[in-house]
């Protein structure tokens, strides 16, 4: 079975795609063909999506499903006379909390993904700065880090240290356990000092192998006998040091960072 989702959105769109890619992931017979249809702001542009949409149904032959996440329901309502299933994210808990706090809603577009916090916008773009600049042992001064992420090369240190600055203002270094640091089988000297920020990161060595490979064909590096052999040194360093660690084989990148946080005790919300 094959369907047509619509995003649509009079923001950007970040908040319905998030929410819908959530709830479709429990569908797994059914294969989804999305679009997102962002900044749906004006009467014009909210028939110009319905056609759109209106479109797509008599392509399909089956009726599109939209994810909506329009504050004014003049638009909404446009949007509606495609004929879609329209799915309003904010309906269900708008109306219960308007009742709980006793006030009503400030109809405003684009406040979870605007700039509203100046503060803020800025300790995750220093946060970033600070991933790239303490990437793969770039820099070692690691005093401000608020995790640091150990593993062997290409497990999944890089994207996960950016995920979580650009999402949650963390500071988070990465250092890749170099054979020499492997064949010891002991904490890094650099690194001694900030044991307790310690947080390891593995992989299966079939993925592992199938990642070098594409980064370095042939070499010796992408051989998967080479990267057990690192992954059994790396796991047996990480049970001797009680080091925290978290197989990346099969785990998105949202939850790797959220158990991180998690096991570590870092109280960060998500920007």
């Amino acid at each position: 079975m094959r369907r047509t989702i619509f995003y649509v959105s009079d923001g950007t769109g970040i908040t319905a795609e998030t929410i819908g890619h959530s709830v479709l992931t429990q569908f797994e017979s059914v294969e989804f063909e999305t679009f997102r249809i962002p900044f749906v702001d004006s009467e014009d542009k909210a028939r110009a999506a319905a056609v759109r949409i209106k479109t797509a149904y008599a392509q399909g032959g089956m009726r599109p499903i939209v994810v909506n996440t329009i504050m004014d329901q003049r638009f909404s309502d446009v949007v509606a006379e495609s004929g879609a299933l329209m799915l309003d994210v904010f309906a269900p808990f708008i109306g219960p909390l308007e009742a709980e706090l006793g006030t009503q809603r400030s109809a405003r577009v684009g406040k979870a993904h605007g700039l509203t916090d100046f503060n803020e916008y800025e300790a995750r773009i220093n946060a970033t700065n600070y991933a790239l600049t303490h990437d793969d042992g770039i820099d070692v001064n690691y005093s401000d880090a608020d995790v640091i992420l150990v593993g062997v090369s290409r497990v999944g240190k890089t994207p996960t240290c950016l995920y979580m600055a650009l999402h949650y203002g963390v500071k988070a270094a990465n250092y890749p356990l170099t054979e020499e640091d492997l064949e010891r089988l002991e904490i890094p000297k650099r690194l001694l000092p900030h044991r307790s920020r310690l947080y390891g990161l593995s992989i299966d060595a079939k993925r592992l192998a199938q990642v070098r490979e594409a980064r370095r064909p042939g070499s010796r590096y992408a051989r998967i006998e080479q990267c057990q052999h690192e992954l059994d040194l790396a796991d047996k360093l990480f049970r001797r040091e009680n080091i925290p660690v978290q197989n990346t084989t099969h785990t998105s990148i949202e939850e790797i960072a959220s158990k991180i946080l998690s096991q570590l005790g870092i109280e960060k919300h998500l920007f």
